[in-house]
């Protein structure tokens, strides 16, 4: 079984090392958490710092992408930016994984008026459009990084919630499984150690895109100002703060830009290379 296991990840590598632009995005991905990880020793000043006699100044030897209006550093800024739009991503994605998650297997897994009454609140929750939940949840529940995580991370769940739902539903009636109820199994051993393991391959392709999604939501929520809020840098942020100094100033709005769109179109390198490597209808 662990031989097994092990040919599977093997053959799952094999294929995503021969993607080409699956290996680009984990590359700008891997950079961007190394990055954000040692934000503290790449940053050549401190994000706050404010240079009052160098406001608004282009790109040059000194500061690489030029400061704001404050006199701060671009790249330092950007920088840090990277760690916050990192961690909302995955830990968002988390939330919703959790959640969202657990409610589709249990739906799954018990059926009947259990599985009705949650999908139907699935349905309720997906009627409204995900950017616009999440921006009446981080009104109700105030700015801030840890209210714009879970704003983000809610509006994400009904995702997981049917995808996971549909996958046990598939998985739960094998043979395997009706072995480990005959043997006297608990519902919840039988869906953790058996059920969910199988249901793994389409969880790590949506959870890989929907980090993607939710830098994006983070990004958008910070622009109107529900997220992380100054003087704490986020690339959403930072495009809010640049938009009345578009026509003196473009490179303040052009550099966050840069950075949201690198880094989504690189997460979504990654998922649709996860896709296909783990799609068993693949040649070897």
């Amino acid at each position: 079984m662990l031989l097994k296991k092990n040919s599977m990840l093997r053959l799952t590598l094999v294929r995503l090392r021969r993607n080409h632009l699956a290996m680009i995005g984990l590359a700008i991905v891997l950079t961007l958490i190394f990055v954000a990880v040692f934000a503290d020793y790449i940053a050549p000043f401190k994000y706050s710092r404010q240079h009052l006699r160098e406001t608004l100044q282009a790109p040059n030897a000194k500061y690489l992408l030029g400061t704001d209006e404050f006199g701060r550093d671009v790249l330092s800024r950007l920088i840090y930016g990277a760690r916050v739009s990192l961690q909302v991503g995955l830990v968002a994605v988390s939330i919703s994984l959790l959640v969202g998650g657990s409610l589709g297997a249990i739906a799954g897994f018990y059926g009947g008026k259990l599985d009705n009454l949650i999908m139907r609140l699935m349905d309720v929750q997906l009627a409204v459009p995900s950017t616009l939940l999440a921006i009446a949840i981080a009104a109700a529940l105030g700015p801030g990084l840890f209210n714009l995580m879970i704003a983000v991370g809610i509006s994400s769940v009904p995702r997981f919630a049917r995808l996971l739902r549909a996958s046990v539903l598939s998985v739960k009636e094998m043979e395997f499984v009706e072995a480990a109820r005959a043997m006297g199994a608990s519902d919840f051993r039988i869906i953790v150690l058996h059920i969910l393991p199988n249901c793994c391959a389409p969880l790590i392709v949506q959870a890989t895109l929907s980090v993607a999604n939710a830098i994006l939501s983070s990004a958008s929520l910070s622009f109107i100002g529900l997220g992380i809020q100054p003087p704490y840098p986020e690339w959403g942020g930072m495009l809010s703060s640049a938009r009345d100094y578009l026509r003196s100033s473009p490179y303040l709005s052009m550099f966050p830009g840069i950075a949201i769109v690198v880094t989504i179109i690189a997460l979504n390198f990654i998922g649709d290379g996860l896709r296909d490597a783990l799609d068993p209808k693949q040649k070897r």
